[in-house]
């Protein structure tokens, strides 16, 4: 199988294109844009490859061995984790930080998603529990105040769809964030936790199964059985331990500016450039 190397950086200099080039033994170049180039029937034996992630660290470049040919629309599925995935934050820890105990629910998150903390449900239970009391007022703030997509969210998002992929956004958030992310891009599918709100003030607890990494990829194989989709059809994006489940289960397993353990566990990772840069994988 022929396989291409595309690199992306939004500094992306001749010199990036000429080592990356040189070190893959790359059998032509093909400059795409000013942050991104396609070098073409690349090697691809255990060794450059593992030169090349070094490199591409060390210098500020993403990089992805890619199976040449391959169309977007011959995807079927794009399945995304939210928090610090699809948008720039992670929701609890805003909403903590507006109950006055960020710093004790951040440390939580960070630890759970380094996958310090095995049980992610457990790990939620606990942040959830400091917010008891705490005005649920702070859900719209964090909406409408704090919450942004990260760059080239809707590029990414919208342009999939027009290949006719289906798209799936399944979090270990909550419901109130992802209910209006579905509506605001027209996603097919959103999944996240019930956080209980009784008399405008948050009780301290979830309501009904927790969404664990366990639970995120039931949702994306019946989501994928539903659509006829294949693991080499699935593009699922996460960067937390809790996504590794889920992008086990993809083709196209991406780590989107991730904790190192889920950069370690997938073949694909996005650390400079935007969402959208995944679309240059594909030719046509």
């Amino acid at each position: 199988m022929t396989v291409h190397l595309v690199i992306q950086s939004p500094a992306l200099g001749a010199d990036h294109v000429e080592q990356a080039a040189a070190m893959a033994q790359a059998n032509g170049v093909q400059r795409m844009s000013a942050t991104a180039a396609r070098l073409r029937a690349v090697n691809d034996d255990a060794d450059t490859r593992h030169a090349l992630r070094q490199w591409s660290e060390q210098v500020g470049v993403d990089i992805a061995f890619v199976p040449a040919g391959r169309a977007l629309a011959d995807c079927k599925i794009l399945a995304m984790d939210m928090d610090s995935t699809l948008i720039n934050i992670e929701c609890i820890d805003e909403l903590a930080d507006l109950a006055g105990v960020k710093h004790r629910v951040s440390e939580i998150t960070e630890a759970a998603m380094r996958g310090e903390i095995k049980d992610f449900s457990e790990s939620l239970r606990r942040r959830v529990a400091l917010l008891t009391g705490a005005s649920a007022e702070g859900l719209d703030t964090v909406y409408a105040q704090r919450l942004r997509l990260n760059p080239g969210a809707e590029e990414l998002v919208s342009t999939a769809q027009a290949a006719g992929i289906k798209v799936l956004l399944v979090s270990g958030g909550f419901t109130f964030f992802t209910s209006r992310l579905q509506a605001r891009l027209k996603l097919d599918a959103a999944y996240a936790n019930d956080l209980e709100v009784i008399d405008g003030k948050y009780t301290g607890q979830v309501q009904g199964r927790i969404l664990d990494a366990q639970a995120k990829l039931d949702y994306l194989n019946a989501f994928a059985a539903e659509h006829g989709a294949t693991a080499e059809q699935i593009i699922a994006i996460g960067d937390g331990a809790n996504d590794l489940k889920m992008l086990g289960a993809a083709g196209y397993a991406v780590a989107y500016r991730a904790k190192p353990i889920v950069r370690e566990q997938t073949p694909y990772a996005i650390n400079v450039c935007g969402l959208d840069a995944v679309l240059n994988w594909f030719e046509h």
